[in-house]
């Protein structure tokens, strides 16, 4: 149990994966927040990797990472942008680390010759995780997303974990919300509650009754299916609350907000009651949902049929495009349809400024560096994130200091000019998992440059996430033809910023600036970003 009392709130999802649960953990922690409360997330993923660093980003989405280097789930990132807090690695758990954790006790002698078993040993395990970041934290309310939808296979560790909470804390300490998805089916679109009905049923079913019921629906609710769900749901009827959708995933706090959610969580768990601030937060979204101006941006990447494989980079564009009141349109480009350079202009005509995303693996790299030559020769502003400094690096050894085949050692070990390689102290890795050069590192900046100019301070920390950097070797050759090493480690050996001193606005960096940036403090790079392709769209 935690050293003092604490209010847990859970959230679990229904029907559908992908219903919501994350956004609504997420405008949760920002309703209780505008109260001034201080507020923890956690999400528990059912799946048995140890952690999302070495899982597919079309399978599973972008890998957030924290500050203290945990590669995590998503929906992280969306916890960090409503709550305006930095997350560590005790805010994200698997299966595979709970079963990992209870085999290496079991080995250890540590149960004292008992049977493990699922219950107690694998609940103990998940509710001591729970209790300790609620401890850590010193939170006054802790909000838990259970991953996975009711009636998967492997989330019953987990709901079984969370019954025994309520057991343990007490009933006035906790409360469930659950979120489920309200069916349209027919030539008619007729509004089917039932999906929801049973959706509940299976979790009464494990011994936990909702307290309140997030409906997630394309239509609003009538009077009528807000009775009948209350009905054949056991939920209170004010506790229905109607989750419709909507562009904007920052309004929906708001929209909360005017259906009394926060006030039905205050009275239930017995929360000092008093009025929300949203001043700030509606000033934000009031700037994106009424810009004033229109950029499109392309974003050349390897995984753009998912586009929640670049979730953070969407994210970070709209607080660009909102710190000057500017609408972003994403143009997305698959890196494989630019390596015929005839098409590249068709391409990149209608736009005003090219991002280049992180990424792993050979393949579209060759029209990630074309998109790079056309941006650099048609001065269009660019912004390069991880393997999109790493582009840039090897396009300007190639056409520019005249290093034919010039590339990285991780896609051509016999290149002649390896001008990205191996960081030394990855040599000897073996493992995937855990094991890049990850968290926040300090990055001094050049004060001539324009990086300096858009933070505005001598150095930062940002985020990493790679096994590879710019080869030193080469630095004489790059910076003596105007390729300036704008940003570098405090020891000055590692070259984290770079930017081309003959181009309006030409920033890529080693590491991930958008899992820093939030809605209500905008990254300074993106907003930069947006800034040069509102005065490149100008001169157009």
């Amino acid at each position: 149990m935690p050293k003092q009392p604490k209010k847990f709130i859970f959230v679990t999802g229904g029907v559908v994966s992908s219903v919501g649960k994350g956004i609504t953990t997420a405008s949760v922690g920002r309703l209780l927040v505008n109260r001034g409360f201080n507020v923890t997330p956690l999400k528990v993923d059912p799946y048995l990797n140890v952690d999302a660093g070495t899982m597919n980003p079309y399978q599973h989405g972008e890998v957030f990472v924290t500050h203290d280097g945990a590669e995590t789930d998503l929906d992280l990132g969306h916890y960090e942008r409503f709550i305006g807090k930095d997350l560590n690695r005790e805010s994200n758990f698997t299966t595979g680390s709970v079963y990992g954790a209870v085999i290496a006790k079991e080995r250890r002698g540590e149960y004292l010759g008992k049977t493990v078993q699922l219950i107690p040993h694998i609940t103990d395990e998940i509710k001591n995780r729970i209790y300790m970041l609620a401890d850590d934290s010193d939170a006054d309310v802790m909000i838990t997303e259970i991953g996975g939808t009711i009636g998967d296979f492997e989330t019953p560790p987990f709901t079984e974990a969370i019954r025994q909470v309520r057991l343990d804390v007490g009933k006035e300490n906790t409360l469930f919300i659950h979120v489920s998805l309200i069916a349209y089916v027919g030539p008619w679109g007729e509004t089917k509650t039932k999906p929801t009905q049973h959706s509940v049923r299976a979790l009464m079913g494990i011994g936990i009754v909702p307290d309140i019921l997030i409906c997630r629906s394309k239509e609003a609710l009538t009077e009528e299916h807000k009775d009948k769900i209350s009905l054949f749901c056991s939920v209170p009827r004010e506790a229905v609350i109607e989750a419709r959708d909507t562009k904007e995933i920052y309004d929906i706090p708001l929209i909360f907000e005017r259906q009394g959610l926060a006030n039905l969580i205050i009275k239930r768990l017995g929360l000092p009651d008093s009025s929300p601030d949203t001043a700030q937060w509606s000033s934000m979204v009031k700037k994106i949902k009424n810009p004033k101006e229109t950029v499109v941006i392309a974003i050349v990447g390897k995984y753009t049929e998912h586009g929640d494989a670049y979730m953070s980079i969407t994210e970070a564009l709209k607080h660009g495009g909102a710190a000057n009141e500017t609408c972003v349109e994403i143009k997305w480009i698959e890196s494989d349809d630019l390596q015929d350079e005839s098409n590249i202009r068709d391409n990149l005509r209608d736009v005003h400024g090219l991002l280049v995303p992180g990424g792993f693996g050979y393949r579209g790299i060759e029209g990630k560096i074309n998109a790079v030559k056309y941006t650099r020769e048609n001065k269009l502003p660019y912004l390069g994130l991880c393997l999109g400094m790493q582009c840039a690096t090897i396009e300007f050894a190639r056409n520019v200091l005249g290093m034919e085949k010039a590339n990285s050692s991780e896609f051509d070990p016999q290149t002649p000019y390896p001008v990205i390689h191996l960081m030394a102290e990855q040599e000897e890795i073996e493992d995937m998992g855990g094991t890049m050069r990850l968290g926040t590192y300090l990055c001094v900046l050049d004060n001539q440059s324009k990086s300096y100019k858009e933070y505005g301070i001598d150095s930062v920390g940002e985020r990493h996430r790679h096994r590879f950097e710019f080869n030193n070797k080469y630095r004489d050759d790059f910076t003596s033809n105007g390729f300036r090493l704008s940003g570098l480690s405090p020891d000055g050996q590692l070259v984290e910023l770079i930017e081309l001193d003959d181009h309006p606005w030409f920033i890529a960096s080693q590491f991930h600036p958008e899992f820093r940036s939030k809605p209500l403090h905008p990254h300074p790079l993106f907003r930069g970003f947006i800034a040069a392709a509102l005065r490149q769209k100008a001169n157009k």
